[in-house]
């Protein structure tokens, strides 16, 4: 059976840890997709995603972080650094994959589907800094997005999250 073309499943990615992994694995599961970077910022919002990611996992709820350089370069690390930084200082245990770029020609295969209306079918949601988030139903279809600056235990996320699941 041919996987729904406006649904994020379709994909697979690397794991920091050099493995692959299909987004089918995460079929039913509410996510919420985040580029992530070390060095930015927001850096201290990996904190609140893994409160996020408690407060919902029992629910079938799931944070993806894909570290990417693509902003300022605020992604110095590599490979296991990333995923040590992220466990190491803010306790995150959602998974971490490797690092990629989001945005222009180069960009990975999630996130053009990610920002791009005519693939998703639903928003034109490019990111615009680290640490942008795009909330995905169960049906792995996007359902909404979210600004850097809006903080993960919001309650504009967590109502929608709520809603979802």
């Amino acid at each position: 059976m041919k996987e729904n073309p406006r649904s994020i499943y379709q994909f697979k990615a690397k794991l920091i840890s050099g493995r692959d992994k299909a987004l089918t694995d995460y079929k039913g599961k509410v996510l919420l997709v985040v580029n992530i970077a070390s060095a930015c910022g927001f850096a201290p919002q990996l904190k609140e995603l893994q409160e996020l990611s408690d407060s919902f996992k029992p629910e079938d709820f799931e944070i993806l972080a894909f570290p990417s350089d693509d902003f300022g370069g605020q992604e110095p690390l590599e490979g296991k650094a990333i995923g040590d930084f992220c466990e190491q200082n803010y306790g995150v245990k959602f998974p971490v994959f490797a690092k990629i770029m989001v945005r222009g020609e180069q960009a990975n295969p999630i996130f053009k589907f990610l920002s791009n209306k005519e693939l998703n079918g639903h928003f034109k949601a490019r990111p615009r800094w680290n640490f942008q988030k795009y909330l995905i139903g169960r049906d792995g279809e996007l359902a909404d997005y979210f600004f850097p600056f809006t903080k993960p235990m919001s309650s504009k996320i967590r109502k929608k999250i709520q809603r979802l699941l």
